[in-house]
């Protein structure tokens, strides 16, 4: 995986490549494109008044663009990340939640990974350039998908192909180049007529581990791959069958890991269905069967050299998969004031297991597959809005699901039927410049996930733990508004929850040599917290905003804080924009984070036995609109070389030559160039 070392070359390059890309272009008559700035954070909500969050995710971001799903979610207020040292694959967080509090969606099915130590999120999967859009929902104000989010749902979504008799194809690439030999690679292409399309989504991404602030490298490095392809069908324009398939691989080193990711291999096939204007009353029908299989390996010897320790003396390797079925189906209804959504939905995966026979000596390649989990759920829900005047909209929605899971290797079994419901109210105040806000109260109830009942060593102090954790409950009131007026804008969403039986791992030493083992528990807390940002249009060619996030949560069994929730940040974005090109400064700051509780935490991170330290960066970017379809951007993270360290990120691993007593840093000065292309 070694690459280059950068300098110029990703400019000079950039440039060459616009230069060509534009005589293709001139010669093609590609149709003007909007040239958009580059998006250093993804603030105020457009739909629900401000509850729902949506993101382009084709437009380049700064921080340098995304690897993974984790990635760009941390460019929208209220994400985090719980970084293991790779530069990719980090564990999403939002609002201090994490996990499956989160759910998160594919074109509307879940791809759950394998990993017992989550080294392969969903997140891990998900190429974010490769869609369309990303919706985000916050709370548990949505019952439409299984097993329901408690902290927020997140929809990475792609549209269907449309065609015409003038132009029966498009397509966009892009290709990044950046400091420790980052090099992306993205292709979106389709081809088609009115009533059917192909469409393929191919991309890689490829880095050396990069240097800290300090000039120290922190080993990261990473190659991943993805390639999707989609055969549609439109016999009519309320008629649309999409069959899609996709496989991916990759591989990630991690500096704060024992052990290296030396596979992330994916294979996917779904087939969707929908049907529009059915009746005057059901205004659609659509249906989905989705089928994902993960297979990944960690090891301590493929990516590193290995050397042995007290608590690995030999090479050893995991190999984990998990096969998910999901299917699902909804009917939307519309009469009078009145839009009724109801469907079902089920999900079953499987997780196996096979581990190096150390003792004997045999690898995990030689061993056969131990099915370790069965997992069953099916729900049914309805969701319902009523517009209550011009003003004004009540949406409220139920729903049902019975799941069970089997731990197979023991012989045991859980069954829980689970509810979840909410109300919200929306208002439009056009009297008040055109303000919007709405209120909302939601109640989910969570079944503790593979990792919270496979993982740990115990559970509320039973060796157990399969059968003696609880389910989680969460009741939360969600608010928010947005407002416009003149060239002045403002947003926030605020949020107060009372969960019952939160799910809290607790790390405790084991055995002489006082390695840490994850024990689960159950406790009550509470949680609260806001998001917000003002935005101000100067000139016609000069606009600025800011925005900041805060997170709290208290755990009141024992009087302490919540562990793993991010500090208090605030972003500060300026551009500076004209016809053809577009300038910015983003300035990050994050206060230093007090409120901890060592050795607890979730099952990838744990708080330590200090507060972090407050920074913040600063960066750079610009964008040049070379011609038609073609843009040029360029970036400089992180400025003036700060040395830092997130508060989420893990223990440096001594096996890669780092600290164990220590959190890695993050990354130094990094310089980074964009081309992109439309056809």
């Amino acid at each position: 995986m070694a690459q280059p070392q950068f300098f110029l070359q990703p400019l000079a390059a950039a440039v060459c490549v616009a230069c060509y890309s534009s005589a293709v272009a001139a010669n093609e008559h590609i149709p003007v494109q909007t040239m958009a700035p580059i998006v250093v954070t993804s603030a105020a909500g457009n739909d629900a008044n401000g509850l729902i969050v949506r993101a382009d995710p084709k437009q380049p971001i700064q921080p340098v663009p995304a690897t993974d799903g984790a990635d760009y979610l941390q460019s929208i207020v209220g994400f985090s990340s719980v970084n293991s040292g790779a530069g990719t694959n980090g564990d999403v967080t939002f609002r201090g939640m994490f996990g499956s509090r989160i759910k998160i969606l594919t074109d509307g099915t879940e791809n759950l990974g394998a990993c017992p130590s989550r080294m392969d999120s969903s997140t891990s999967y998900i190429s974010p350039e490769s869609y369309d859009r990303i919706s985000v929902i916050k709370g548990p104000q949505t019952v439409q998908y299984a097993n329901t989010g408690s902290a927020a749902t997140v929809i990475f979504e792609r549209n269907p192909e449309q065609f015409d008799q003038d132009k029966k194809y498009r397509g966009q690439a892009s290709v990044l180049m950046g400091s420790y030999g980052r090099l992306d690679q993205n292709v979106e292409a389709a081809v088609g007529d009115e009533n059917k399309y192909i469409r393929l989504n191919t991309n890689r991404s490829v880095s050396d581990s990069y240097q800290d602030g300090d000039g120290r490298t922190v080993p990261s490095d990473w190659e991943r791959w993805n390639a999707d392809l989609a055969l549609g069908w439109t016999p009519d324009e309320d008629t649309w069958v999409e069959l899609t398939g996709g496989k991916a691989d990759g591989e990630a080193v991690y500096a704060g890991r024992m052990m290296d990711g030396s596979k992330f291999a994916r294979e996917s096939l779904g087939l969707r269905v929908e049907k529009k204007n059915v009746t005057d009353v059901i205004k659609k029908i659509e249906a989905q069967v989705n089928y994902n299989y993960n297979d990944h390996v960690m090891d301590n010897y493929s990516l590193r050299d290995f050397k042995p320790t007290m608590m690995m003396p030999k090479e050893t390797g995991t190999n984990v998969t998990r096969k998910t079925l999901n299917a699902r189906m909804a009917v939307t209804q519309e009469w009078d004031k009145f839009e009724l959504i109801t469907g079902v939905d089920t999900q079953n995966n499987e997780h196996t297991i096979r581990k190096t026979d150390t003792d004997r000596n045999i690898p995990y390649q030689n061993l056969p597959r131990s099915k370790d989990m069965e997992f069953q759920s099916i729900g049914g829900f309805g969701e319902l809005s009523y517009q209550v005047g011009d003003n004004n909209k009540l949406v409220s929605g139920l729903r049902l699901d019975q799941v069970k899971v089997d731990a197979v290797q023991s012989n045991q079994e859980r069954k829980e039927t689970l509810p979840s419901a909410f109300f919200r109210f929306e208002n439009h105040h056009p009297e008040y410049d055109d303000g919007k806000t709405y209120i909302g109260l939601g109640y989910v109830e969570r079944m503790p996930d593979y990792w919270e009942l496979f993982s740990p060593k115990s559970g509320n102090g039973q060796l157990n733990t399969f059968k003696n954790i609880d389910t989680e409950k969460t009741l939360q009131l969600d608010l928010g508004y947005q407002h416009a007026h003149g060239k002045f804008n403002s947003w926030a969403s605020a949020y107060a929850g009372l969960i019952q039986d939160y799910i809290l791992t607790t790390y405790l030493p084991t055995g002489d040599m006082g390695m840490l083992e994850a024990h689960t528990r159950n406790v009550d807390a509470t949680i609260a917290g806001a998001e917000a940002g003002i935005g101000y249009q100067f000139t016609d060619a000069i606009q600025a905003d800011v925005s900041a996030m805060y997170a709290w949560g208290e755990n009141t069994t024992d009087n302490t804080p919540l562990p793993q929730i991010s500090p208090l940040e605030a972003r500060v974005n300026l551009r500076y924009i004209q016809d053809n090109y577009t300038l910015g400064a983003y300035w990050r700051l994050v206060d230093s984070q007090n409120r901890i509780s060592e050795r607890e935490g979730n099952i990838v991170g744990y708080d330590h036995n200090k507060k972090s330290a407050g920074f913040g960066t600063l960066s750079l970017n610009g964008t040049y609109h070379v011609n038609e379809g073609v843009d040029l951007s360029i970036g400089v993270d992180n400025v003036f070389d700060r040395t830092y360290t997130e508060h989420l990120n893990k223990m440096g691993n001594a096996g890669v030559g780092l600290a164990a007593t220590e959190q890695f840093n993050n990354i130094g000065r990094n310089y980074w160039a964009r081309v992109s292309m439309k056809f």
